[in-house]
């Protein structure tokens, strides 16, 4: 089963991602802020994380998993609001490998995710 963690401050957004994702077949763990992402990370390194570009040290996030020994092969989706490309180029430098439009919802996250659930 695919690990997949979800880094927002926002609880129902957790919620929402968490039960659409766990549908999915992807085994969800939450952290509300950087500093608890990182902890679970070096815990157990998820397969896929989802990291919300309004989260205090998003970036420093993203470049910390990155610099884990295996932290190339997360594959981190940098999740913005708008379509904002200085924000998606500075998350796309930290070592994003994609993007996820905010607010989310099922059909969204399926498109998204659904083969990575597949193919684990």
């Amino acid at each position: 089963m695919q690990r997949l963690m979800i880094a927002d401050s926002a609880d129902v957004v957790r919620k929402v991602g968490r039960k659409i994702l766990s549908e999915l077949g992807f085994l969800v763990s939450e952290a509300q802020n950087a500093r608890e992402a990182v902890m679970q990370c070096h815990a157990e390194l998820p397969h896929i994380l989802i990291v919300d570009a309004g989260l205090d040290g998003a970036l420093e996030l993203i470049a910390h998993i990155r610099a884990l020994p295996e932290g190339k092969s997360v594959r981190i989706f940098y999740c913005v609001i708008e379509a904002d490309l200085k924000s998606m180029m500075l998350g796309k430098r930290a070592g994003a490998d994609d993007f996820l439009l905010k607010p989310f919802d099922r059909k969204i996250l399926t498109a998204k995710f659904a083969n990575a659930a597949i193919a684990a």
